[in-house]
């Protein structure tokens, strides 16, 4: 049996995550599961969802020393919201409630506990109030790591954009030969060490059928001599190819990853193809950080619709590790 737990946690107060958790842990999970939440709203929730698996309850004073928990039963670190109810803004509380969460959930991770982590759906705009563009590099920062990568995966086909959330009125000045040949080092490595293949990867140029009437061309200047840099280094990567036909079915088969320039220049095709049959995981920290590929969905909250399908796709991930 797999000894090291997967800590989770909820994310957004108001969200679809209880209904995709209650759904995704139905079949049996050798690694043990800490769920980092508020206990009150955990209890509402099982309830609603006839949740009736046994819970142990971590006490948050025990995280300083070695901590104790349950191989058997669904283990909780309880989040208090109670002495904060009158003091916070609605939107300040749940801004707490997330920092409160990731606190706790890095604090075991340094100490050693684990190396498996998944985050619940979050509304970015809300909780990082323009102060990191996305949870890739909120999460980056706090463990002091420069470098780090998205990659949208599936067994099937992955994608990463270069430049995860950035506006695209400044994405080309991002696009630098460095930069590039780093998140293909990223890429290969990850795929070689933890998957054991040597991957297929194509790379997306900027502009429009790689093209461009300016006279600076970031995909002669900049993406070209990355790649083929790369190919001296033995790595297998093809490109720049153009954006528009990289994910039609006979040119998409011949790869393991796209890599593209900007967010939604490959995860917009990547949603259409495999819907929730997806994972986002951070590659370059030092533990696996996972979280669903979709947002908190509150408009679907309460309806029981859900697909729960990334989640436990994250948390099948992580038990196989």
């Amino acid at each position: 049996m797999n000894s090291k737990p997967i800590i989770i946690t909820t994310g957004d107060l108001k969200s679809i995550f209880f209904e995709i958790f209650f759904k995704s842990i139905k079949k049996k999970i050798q690694s043990p599961i800490i769920l980092i939440c508020n206990l009150k709203d955990f209890l509402k929730q099982a309830k609603k969802y006839s949740f009736k698996k046994k819970i142990f309850l971590i006490p948050k004073k025990n995280l300083n020393n070695e901590l104790h928990y349950s191989k058997k039963f669904l283990n909780i670190i309880n989040i208090d919201l109670d002495a904060h109810l009158n003091q916070r803004s609605l939107t300040n509380l749940e801004r707490f409630y997330i920092q409160e969460s990731f606190k706790i959930a890095f604090k075991l991770i340094k100490k050693g506990l684990t190396n498996k982590f998944i985050n619940g759906p979050i509304n970015k705009k809300k909780f990082l109030n323009k102060k990191n563009l996305g949870i890739t590099e909120y999460i980056s920062k706090k463990f002091k790591v420069k470098n780090s990568a998205m990659l949208i995966f599936n067994q099937n086909l992955s994608v990463s954009p270069l430049t995860t959330h950035t506006p695209i009125r400044i994405v080309s000045r991002k696009i630098k030969k460095k930069y590039i040949e780093k998140q293909i080092k990223f890429i290969n490595d990850f795929y070689a060490k933890l998957l054991k293949i040597k991957p297929k990867i194509a790379v997306t140029g900027l502009n429009p059928h790689c093209e461009t009437i300016l006279n600076f061309d970031e995909d002669k200047k900049e993406v070209l001599p990355a790649i083929l840099n790369m190919k001296k280094k033995r790595i297998n990567v093809d490109g720049p190819l153009s954006a528009d036909t990289i994910f039609l079915k006979n040119n998409r088969k011949k790869y393991n990853v796209i890599i593209g320039m900007y967010h939604d220049q490959v995860l917009g095709p990547f949603k259409s193809l495999f819907e929730y049959n997806a994972i986002n995981i951070t590659i370059g920290l030092p533990f696996f950080r996972i979280s669903p590929d979709h947002g908190p969905n509150i408009e679907m909250v309460g309806k029981n619709k859900s697909n729960p399908q990334s989640l436990t796709n994250a948390i099948n991930f992580l038990d196989k590790i």
